[in-house]
């Protein structure tokens, strides 16, 4: 008797178990049900343009703040990049200054070498005619060979002065080389030095960075297609990237002239999206963007 009153109770426990993990699971997607519901519902408001005015301004303030510390970021960074560029494409001009050094040196080279060749073979002509004097039967003779050998003469001082000249040359060009490659050497250490700079703080401020632009691509998509662009249009055109001011002062926040006392109720009441008059920026209230 009393083995069969385990029995029950243990199928009784079993049953209430299993009823309350049924119960539990069906609250679960109850809860998923609605926070997706929720989700599809904000989706619809925006591509329907149901968001109300302030919710409206309340994203774009958030996104002005995202995107206003990806430009801290870059601050950061300051001129690095600028000057990281610029001592890349100096070290670009200096190795193909040293390569064209090089080429015209190698070519001076040579045509060291073909005069030196000429100057071989008109000595070895002017000891033939020389040898032709000797033989000579006529003054005709030995005029034409007496020319010849002055020729000869002249084309070795001509390619002993050009030896001169190219080798004067080739000097000069030497030390350019030299100097461009102490130069070369200098601007690459400079390069390095940057680039380590650069690479550190980049990797100090990329995560950051990441998550700030993932944050603003998702808070984009709840703001309406055409508000973006009349946004991104404003940040651009603005020197301070400031799209989304709020008023300091009496005065908008951006260029800092005064705000008449109607509009600045206007912007008060969070109705509709009001612009500056001068600078063209989205003014909002000071309490929207949680300034007291």
């Amino acid at each position: 008797m009393a083995k069969k009153e385990q029995e029950t109770a243990k199928k009784a426990t079993k049953t209430s178990s299993a009823k309350a993990k049924k119960k539990a699971s069906a609250e679960q997607t109850e809860v998923q049900a609605v926070a997706d519901k929720k989700v599809n519902t904000d989706k619809l408001a925006v591509a329907d343009g149901d968001l109300s005015a302030e919710q409206k301004l309340v994203n774009l303030y958030k996104l002005q703040t995202m995107l206003t510390e990806i430009d801290k970021i870059k601050t950061l960074r300051g001129e690095l990049p600028l000057e990281v560029q610029d001592l890349e494409d100096e070290v670009a001009g200096l190795q193909t200054r040293i390569q064209n050094f090089q080429l015209d040196s190698k070519e001076i080279d040579t045509t060291i070498g073909q005069q030196r060749i000429k100057i071989t073979d008109s000595g070895t002509l002017i000891n033939k005619y020389k040898e032709q004097l000797e033989n000579v039967r006529n003054n005709r003779e030995f005029d034409s060979l007496s020319k010849e050998i002055e020729f000869q003469g002249l084309e070795v001082e001509l390619a002993e002065k050009r030896i001169r000249e190219y080798t004067a040359e080739s000097k000069i060009i030497n030390v350019e080389i030299v100097k461009s490659k102490a130069l070369l050497e200098e601007r690459q250490a400079d390069l390095k030095s940057k680039k380590e700079e650069l690479d550190e703080i980049v990797s100090e401020t990329k995560i950051q960075e990441e998550q700030l632009r993932e944050k603003a691509k998702q808070l984009e998509t709840t703001i309406e297609p055409r508000l973006l662009a009349a946004f991104k249009r404003i940040r651009k055109s603005a020197r301070n990237g400031l799209a989304v001011v709020y008023i300091q002062r009496d005065a908008c926040g951006g260029c800092f002239n005064k705000i008449p006392p109607q509009r600045q109720l206007d912007i008060k009441l969070r109705k509709k999206t009001i612009v500056c008059e001068h600078c063209g920026r989205i003014i909002i209230d000071p309490q929207l963007a949680g300034v007291e």
